[in-house]
């Protein structure tokens, strides 16, 4: 089993940078994939980001390309998604998750934190 706890979310205005961190615990993270997705009021869960278990592969949904970074210390079993410029609509709960390979269907992350509130004000 792992656990996964998401924390680095907040308000911020628009224009302005949060990096979110999640820290897994019970199982070591370095042979899973790891997703980030978020779900805003009212609309799917939709993805985010995702890197490979080697740090080696990155995707990203091309409404945050050029804006967001994941990343991950395999040391420290942790990951990390580092936003910036946001905007008002990147407001949502953000998750992170763990599975098997990168993948933009969060039907193949098995693992899922309890999420953290982002808001951006315009």
């Amino acid at each position: 089993q792992v656990q996964l706890v998401e924390s680095g979310g907040g308000l911020v205005q628009a224009g302005g940078s949060l990096r979110l961190s999640c820290a897994a615990s019970g199982r070591t993270l370095r042979t899973s994939a790891m997703g980030w997705f978020r779900q805003a009021p009212g609309k799917e869960r939709e993805f985010v980001a995702a890197i490979s278990a080697s740090g080696g592969r990155t995707s990203y949904a091309d409404s945050v390309k050029g804006r967001f970074t994941i990343s991950r210390d395999n040391a420290k079993n942790t990951g990390y998604l580092q936003m910036n410029s946001l905007k008002p609509e990147d407001t949502a709960v953000y998750y992170c998750a763990a599975g098997a390979f990168v993948s933009s269907d969060n039907k193949q992350y098995n693992y899922w934190g309890q999420g953290t509130q982002v808001t951006v004000s315009s």
